[in-house]
């Protein structure tokens, strides 16, 4: 029996023994998992993944080899975070599963064999299957496609090399009858769409380069005839994510060109997230919105900030109850976003379930001079209000300015109004939104110069970005968290908390390259510089939080509050930090070891600092995390022990994704890199090594070629928050 379920098996024995004491008596009854019903048992077995539930757990006795292959436990099965499953084991799974399991999922399994994938076709009663990430030609695809008669559900990667002419007649025959496809397209192809006359929901990620490897651009002209406008008529759910480039721009015009000649009756759900300051006008935009408004139906929206105008949105909105709404960098419709869900733009404003207003008031801190350009305690205070359900809120690429906007906006806080949200699972917000605001005394770093006649031989300040002092600190009535105590009790359920910093860019976007020309300089926001170690430390309030990304914080001086919070946070399973405090020093070392050797439950860690040194000490704190998976560090001028980061590999074993782009020299990146994967790849198939130099020109090349499941989930800087749902089919 693994450690996972021994752990599980002996916490449920507690339990137990526990609930059968007889209190009047003082005496007590032991009880084992053998004891217990079927249906208690089946209970806690539905929690056992199912790789331990079918090979080492159905082993334990004849009654719990019956009831783990009871159709309940077997009918969806998921095997995407299974990173030990290595092929044997995979093929030992599928014969078992093949006459139960009706929806299976090998999302971003990309170790397996392309012959292993064959073994799929043994599921003859499979409804929904994913392999988006796998290992897939053509030929395999038509194989098993004309396997799969009762397939309903599909997702899979267009891959290049694709030809949807080696499709058997029997595989169009199953993608016909689909109802749910989704493509990850990483070449110019429209896939199998034409096959798809059925479609009730499509989506598609378009992550294709604009040039190849050798410099060539690549050629986005489509055959004619290929087009599936008639395969839209009874689509209800359209979703598109789109990585940076003009390609993935152009390839997804030709996919709505249908939407120019009729927009489906009973479309409810239109998500387009394209990257960048400008992306490509799409003219059906409008009729688009006004389409989606008479229907009455809408559950989900978003789209381009040039697609849409203010009438075009209210339109859109009239009448409806949507549940997921996304407005990120759409500044344009600011006013007119408050004015439907506030003032009866929509039926029904508690539906809503997921907001997106990342950028939406985005001005530079140089500009952000009236009440106008923030957040609006009084405004946020209605969304609470008129939004009651609300559970993921991203506040992104705003500012909010204490000082400034408690006099004239009648409020104590802005924290205060975000507390109403009372259900509130995710939350993402500026740093600057944390403080308290600036002593009287303190006016932001943006002022006029003194007279050189003043000042004598002294240099007269710079005017805009100025350098962070760590003493500066105490400028600030920065060591006041009274609103953030509000906040706090207010969503003492909050799960995932982002607080990224106004002028924070990583090194390592995912889907905003273009941003560094959008946001102000770092440290620009005096507010922002106000936030430090005891706002980290007051997060301590939150028991259940799950994931936490701190990123653009210079107001961090000794990193202290990290400790703090890691010793009440049991349960964080994913921590990013990026650009803490200075970034000509690393001021948090100690605290951040002393923080790892507190994080026991974490599995993924993403640490960005430029002076960022990986040596034994730092390996032998991250060794306290004994359950982390996967790990990236980005630093333009770090350091790494060679031998401490092999030792660290051998005593965390279910690590599975090492990723570290640092300075030092491409030889010994390389060398490194090596003796991992060498020692390492036999036992662990899912194994991900790339130490690579940071300013290394092939950089670009090299990220090309890590499996995109790692770059979405780690590898590349993203906010997780309110991001529309991708409605995957299964």
């Amino acid at each position: 029996m693994s450690g996972a379920v021994k752990t599980v098996a002996e916490d449920m024995d507690r339990r137990i023994l526990k609930a059968v004491c007889d209190e009047d008596t003082m005496s007590s009854t032991t009880v084992g998992m053998s004891d217990l019903s079927d249906e208690i048992l089946l209970s806690i077995l539905r929690h056992v993944p199912v790789c331990d539930l079918l090979l080492n757990v159905a082993n334990v006795c004849h009654k719990l080899h019956t009831l783990c292959h009871d159709k309940t436990l077997l009918t969806n099965v998921s095997l995407s975070e299974e990173y030990m499953a290595d092929d044997l084991l995979v093929r030992r799974l599928l014969k078992q599963l093949a006459n139960h399991v009706q929806s299976l999922s090998l999302n971003g399994c990309y170790w397996l064999s392309g012959a292993t994938m064959e073994k799929l076709s043994r599921c003859r009663v499979v409804t929904h299957l994913d392999v988006t990430g796998c290992r897939l030609t053509s030929l395999r695809l038509s194989r098993l496609l004309s396997s799969l008669s009762l397939l309903r559900s599909f997702a899979f990667d267009v891959t290049p090399g694709f030809n949807s002419a080696q499709l058997s007649s029997e595989a169009v025959d199953s993608l016909s009858r689909l109802s749910e496809l989704r493509q990850t397209l990483l070449t110019p192809s429209y896939g199998v769409v034409p096959c798809c006359a059925q479609l009730r929901k499509l989506m598609l990620q378009f992550d294709i380069p604009d040039v190849t490897r050798d410099g060539i651009g690549v050629c986005c002209q489509l055959m004619v005839g290929q087009s599936s406008v008639p395969h839209y008529q009874h689509l209800e759910k359209f979703t598109a994510r789109l990585a940076p480039g003009e390609v993935n721009q152009t390839l997804l015009l030709l996919y709505l060109a249908v939407f120019s000649v009729h927009v489906p009756k009973r479309l409810q759900v239109f998500l387009v997230s394209i990257p960048g300051p400008n992306p490509a006008h799409w003219p059906a935009a409008s009729s688009l919105a006004q389409s989606l408004g008479q229907q009455g139906d809408l559950e989900a929206l978003q789209l381009p900030r040039s697609w849409l105008d203010s009438l075009s949105l209210k339109r859109a909105l009239e009448g409806n109850s949507p549940k997921h709404l996304s407005f990120s960098r759409c500044p344009a419709l600011w006013p007119q976003v408050f004015q439907s869900l506030l003032e009866g733009g929509v039926r029904d404003a508690t539906q809503l379930i997921s907001l997106n207003l990342s950028g939406i008031n985005q001005v530079l801190y140089s500009e952000c001079r009236s009440m106008e350009d923030q957040l609006l305690p009084g405004t946020m205070s209605r969304l609470a209000a008129g939004c009651s359900n609300l559970k993921h809120l991203n506040l992104m690429h705003t500012h909010y300015h204490h000082e400034n906007s408690n006099v004239l906006d009648g409020e104590a806080h802005l924290c205060a109004s975000l507390a109403k949200f009372r259900h509130l699972r995710s939350l993402t917000v500026p740093a600057c939104a944390l403080s308290d605001g600036l002593n009287s005394h303190h006016m932001p770093t943006i002022k006029t110069s003194p007279s050189p006649l003043f000042l004598g031989l002294k240099k007269a300040p710079r005017v805009g970005l100025q350098n962070y002092k760590p003493d500066s600190e105490s400028s600030f009535s920065g060591d006041s968290t009274s609103g953030l105590a509000q906040l706090l009790a207010g969503c003492p359920c909050l799960e995932n908390l982002e607080v990224i910093g106004p002028g924070f860019v990583s090194v390592l976007p995912r889907l905003e390259p273009c941003t560094r020309a959008s946001v102000e300089p770092r440290g620009m926001c005096a507010w922002a510089r106000g936030v430090g170690d005891v706002h980290l430390a007051a997060l301590e309030a939150l028991p259940r939080l799950r994931r936490l990304t701190l990123a653009g914080i210079p107001g961090v001086l000794k990193g202290t509050g990290l400790v703090q919070l890691a010793r009440r946070c049991k349960d964080l399973q994913v921590l990013s930090l990026a650009n803490m405090g200075s970034l000509k020093t690393m001021n948090y070392t100690s605290a951040l070891l002393e923080t790892l050797k507190q994080c026991t439950q974490l599995q993924e860690l993403r640490l960005e600092q430029p002076y960022l040194n990986a040596n034994a000490s730092f390996f032998e704190a991250l060794s306290c995390c004994s359950r982390l998976q996967r790990l990236c560090l980005i630093s333009r001028s770090g350091t790494f022990d060679s031998s401490a980061t092999e030792t660290f590999m051998e005593r965390c074993c279910h690590v599975i994704t090492c990723h570290m782009f640092m300075g030092g020299t491409l030889a010994a990146c390389h060398t490194l890199q090596k003796a991992l994967l060498d020692r390492f790849s036999a036992e662990r198939s899912a194994l991900s090594v790339v130490i690579y130099p940071l300013q290394h020109e092939d950089l670009p090349s090299v990220i090309r070629d890590i499996p995109l499941t790692l770059l979405d989930r780690i590898t590349l800087f993203q906010s997780h928050v309110a991001q529309p749902p991708h409605l995957s089919p299964l």
